[in-house]
């Protein structure tokens, strides 16, 4: 997800400088030494950063490290997807939702590569990444309960059904989430920015959906 640089005023240009700095830097590091034998106080000297600074980003070496999970959308554009009415589709409400939050990231394909190789080398980075995806998977799981709540009220006196639908929308998701995510990636970011990946991922979902139905 990626915003002109020119629109940006000059203390967002110099924190998100700083922030890639933080990251660069660890992400050297732990490829030269491995994560168990870099410190913070390394991190921030090769950042140029006091420890301080460091903290004011970064709670620790491993947030730097597998950077910046997804975030939600502000509550008016949740409350505009649960509201929507059973007569629009879910599916691509709720990848218009994701994408429209995601807008407000700055996609940086280095760092997105970087990390992805670390991983490859390291499994317990990946392990750590999941863990930090884990929180927003839970909250979309529950805004995807309320839009089944508010499309279908009988589903209140069912919970169990409730939740397996909801885990499972919010599975698909996540599927498509990390489909335009290593698209993105792989295609090195190019002309078109995360968010529009994501809407095309979604879309495409769809497509098959309504192509594995009508046969």
């Amino acid at each position: 997800m990626t915003t002109d640089v020119a629109e940006l005023g000059l203390r967002e240009r110099k924190r998100r400088a700083t922030r890639r700095a933080i990251q660069l830097a660890v992400l050297d590091l732990v490829a030269q030494r491995g994560l168990e034998n870099v410190t913070v106080d390394e991190i921030s000297r090769i950042a140029d950063v006091s420890p301080r600074t460091f903290f004011n980003y970064f709670t620790s070496k491993e947030e730097a490290l597998i950077g910046e999970s997804p975030t939600l959308p502000d509550e008016a554009q949740i409350e505009r997807f649960v509201t929507a009415g059973a007569g629009s589709d879910l599916l691509s409400g709720l990848g218009e939702m994701i994408s429209r939050a995601g807008a407000n990231i700055a996609g940086d394909v280095e760092l997105v590569k970087r990390r992805r190789e670390l991983m490859k080398q390291h499994p317990q980075l990946f392990a750590l990444r999941m863990a930090t995806m884990r929180s927003f998977e839970e909250d979309l799981g529950a805004i995807v309960s309320r839009r089944l709540l508010a499309d279908e009220p009988a589903l209140a006196q069912d919970p169990a059904d409730l939740e397996q639908r909801s885990r499972l929308i919010t599975l698909v998701a996540m599927a498509a989430m990390r489909h335009a995510w290593t698209s993105w990636a792989d295609s090195g970011g190019g002309l078109v920015d995360l968010s529009e990946r994501l809407r095309s991922s979604f879309a495409q979902l769809g497509t098959l959906l309504v192509q594995s139905a009508a046969e």
